[in-house]
């Protein structure tokens, strides 16, 4: 048990010590609040998996806990239960609850996120993207396919896992996780199943075609006189988004078209369209289109512009 976007793991002498530091525990509990929720788990230090095999949790600690946070924070709901691990010790879990229509705060006025395994403040200008983001509906996370979690395809996330390896701009602590702990840390997997958006991105054919709505991509060409004079189609769900993307640069002749300009005593050619451009455009149409309804990804060229549609 690692600590992550959703847990948190913390020394019971942090709620037993003489003067807990309440503020610190209202801004932690906000940070849950204001992201997907989460877990603090009293009792399990941060090097271990359980709690000792003979701490007890005492009674009196639940409602002290829960007077103060609530008493320093606004719109955050929270569940203690004392557990009983398997080795005999206890420890004890706070369940923050998902505020899905306001925002949190603490009873000062501070806005706070979690992100990843840290707490950080929300900026004045992100506060209404954050409000705009708690009444949306959030696809990725659900998992109505009911697709057991070890159901993926293997290549997809051995090529996903390369790429997070390599990828410079992820950190080394989170390189190091599992197969199963980055599949967990990306959202991909939630308790026993794959989510909307580990179907999307390492389930199996089968079950992306299945998924509400899996995308599909039409490539269509356009003459001087707003003919289609040439179509390819996306639509047999085999890859993911990442995939469809190196394969449409690949397959669509367009994007190696250009003119030859002359430059001192040689000719370079000049390609219509940069590439870092093109996969911009298409990484954007995937990641800014509705997938609670349907409707494909247009790839419009005529010859003199270009236009993708989500």
């Amino acid at each position: 048990m690692k600590e992550n976007s959703q847990i948190d793991k913390k020394s019971l002498r942090t709620l037993t010590k003489r003067n807990p530091n309440w503020d610190e525990l209202a801004k932690d509990c906000v940070c849950f609040a204001n992201a997907y929720g989460g877990r603090l788990l009293f009792g399990i230090e941060d090097e271990s998996d359980a709690p000792v095999s003979e701490q007890k949790i005492p009674v009196e600690i639940i409602p002290k806990l829960v007077k103060n946070i609530q008493g320093r924070t606004l719109n955050v709901s929270i569940i203690p239960k004392i557990i009983e691990h398997e080795n005999g010790g206890e420890y004890l879990e706070l369940l923050v609850q998902r505020t899905a229509s306001t925002v949190a705060c603490t009873s000062k006025g501070r806005y706070y996120i979690r992100v990843e395994d840290d707490c950080k403040p929300v900026l004045p200008d992100e506060l209404t993207r954050l409000i705009t983001d708690k009444s949306a509906f959030v696809w990725e996370l659900h998992n109505y396919l009911k697709v057991p979690k070890n159901e993926y395809d293997e290549e997809k996330v051995r090529n996903f896992v390369n790429d997070i390896k390599k990828s410079s701009r992820v950190s080394a602590f989170v390189k190091e996780k599992s197969v199963e702990e980055l599949l967990e840390y990306y959202f991909f997997t939630d308790d026993k199943y794959l989510t909307n958006l580990g179907v999307l991105w390492v389930g199996k054919r089968q079950h992306r075609a299945k998924l509400l709505y899996s995308p599909c991509v039409q490539y269509i060409k356009y003459n001087e006189s707003e003919e289609k004079v040439n179509k390819l189609v996306w639509d047999d769900f085999s890859m993911n988004p990442k995939e469809m993307i190196q394969d449409i640069w690949e397959k669509v002749s367009d994007w190696r078209e250009g003119i030859e300009i002359s430059d001192g005593l040689f000719r370079k050619n000049i390609a219509n369209y940069d590439e870092v451009v093109v996969r911009e455009l298409l990484a954007n149409a995937f990641v800014y289109r509705p997938y609670t309804i349907k409707g494909d990804i247009f790839i419009n060229i005529f010859p003199d512009r270009l236009e993708v549609r989500s």
